[in-house]
């Protein structure tokens, strides 16, 4: 048996006036979700533990079968980890945003999508003027970027998710509590090293927004997993362009695959997604895990109509591609499609609610919903309350 996890990041949602009182799932045309579904096995999971902030650290961790009360200190630590950057004992890493903060209002937590070349450049100044006081900047993807620094205080810090912000003011956001006073010159001092940089001014006359801020939040301390092949006797890989779920599959032993023209936005390559996938499994991987930012990317924008067209283009481009080679090669294989957390595009942040999964496997009974969305799953029985239980459910199922 060969196993795929689809993970449409943040695909699910509440109902939006703008689609006439439905969720983008609803909306959207994905028929190769729907035949999961009607196929197989529908029900609910609780990627998000009570207590919990929803981000897709959290929910990730979950989906990836790691309960996160037991393993979470926090988000930069596993894009740390997805880096190859050893945090020793005493730092703690906090994930650092180039924004667009304008007249005190957080406008935009990527700074338009700022390119990891341009977003670099920023990084690389402000470690060049800031990177001291114990702290040291790390250049990430696009507007991910993180700082590792020395004292186990900071990790007390409150610090706030800006994407959980956007069109508010930082007034009443910027970290608070122990290590804050140094964060918030850190902080405060990249507005005008940011303000000053050849990019910045290149981005302006080219219509874009510009990074104006850095913004420091998701702290924690060094984390350990026990290995994926350990805890459930497979080997696998994952696929994804952002750091923070390649750091997850790479504390848990997997292989990350490194495929051409993955962005983590919407003109990233789905196929090419679906065909290393399918040959990772040739080439003796039990399991792949395909991540999919697309969809996510399109709820923090507010932007439900994006976000359809990001679900019909996984489900055309990514799982049809998938199904199909699958088919082909005459031998049992499972697929499981779940979210990590629910996106909501009027509120523009993750939410905790529970979120629908859809499982196939060849051979086993059907019993699953109609369609791949919120309303045709609802009446499901199957509910893990526990997140992390599912990844065991999948692979016993199948």
């Amino acid at each position: 048996m060969k196993y795929i996890i689809l993970l449409p990041d943040g695909v699910a949602d509440v109902p939006i006036n703008e689609l006439g009182n439905k969720t983008p799932l609803e909306v959207a045309k994905h028929p190769n979700m729907d035949w999961v579904a009607r196929e197989g096995v529908t029900g609910w999971n609780h990627t998000i533990p009570s207590g919990f902030p929803p981000g897709s650290d959290v929910g990730c961790m979950s989906v990836f079968g790691y309960d996160p009360r037991k393993y979470h200190t926090g988000r930069a630590p596993l894009e740390a980890a997805a880096q190859g950057i050893a945090l020793k004992p005493g730092q703690v890493a906090f994930r650092c945003n180039t924004l667009t903060v304008e007249h005190g209002v957080m406008v935009d937590h990527s700074a338009d999508h700022i390119t990891t070349e341009e977003s670099k450049q920023l990084i690389e100044a402000i470690s060049g003027r800031l990177g001291k006081d114990a702290a040291r900047y790390y250049p990430g993807v696009s507007y991910r970027h993180l700082m590792v620094i020395d004292g186990a205080e900071y990790a007390k810090t409150q610090c706030t998710p800006p994407h959980d912000i956007l069109g508010k003011r930082i007034d009443e956001y910027l970290p608070k509590g122990p290590g804050a006073e140094l964060l918030r010159r850190h902080m405060e001092q990249s507005v005008g090293i940011l303000k000053d940089h050849a990019v910045s001014k290149q981005r302006s006359q080219q219509g874009k927004r510009a990074a104006t801020m850095t913004w420091f939040w998701g702290q924690g301390t060094a984390v350990q997993f026990p290995p994926f092949a350990q805890a459930y006797k497979k080997k696998a890989a994952c696929i994804s362009a952002v750091d923070i779920v390649r750091g997850i599959a790479r504390l848990a032993g997997m292989e990350i695959l490194q495929v051409p023209g993955i962005t983590g936005y919407f003109d990233t390559n789905y196929e090419n997604k679906a065909d290393y996938a399918l040959k990772a499994l040739d080439e003796g991987f039990d399991l792949v895990v395909v991540h999919v930012e697309s969809t996510d990317e399109a709820g923090h924008m507010g932007d439900p109509k994006k976000k359809v067209q990001a679900i019909e283009d996984v489900d055309r481009r990514l799982l049809g591609r998938l199904l199909d080679g699958l088919r082909k090669r005459n031998e049992p294989f499972a697929v499981l499609i779940t979210p990590d957390h629910p996106t909501s595009c009027a509120l523009r942040t993750h939410i905790a609610d529970p979120v629908p999964f859809a499982l196939y496997a060849t051979g086993t009974s059907k019993g699953g919903a109609p369609s791949y969305n919120e309303p045709s799953i609802k009446a499901s029985a199957k509910r893990f309350e526990e997140g992390y239980q599912l990844m065991s459910f999948f692979l016993s199922h199948s």
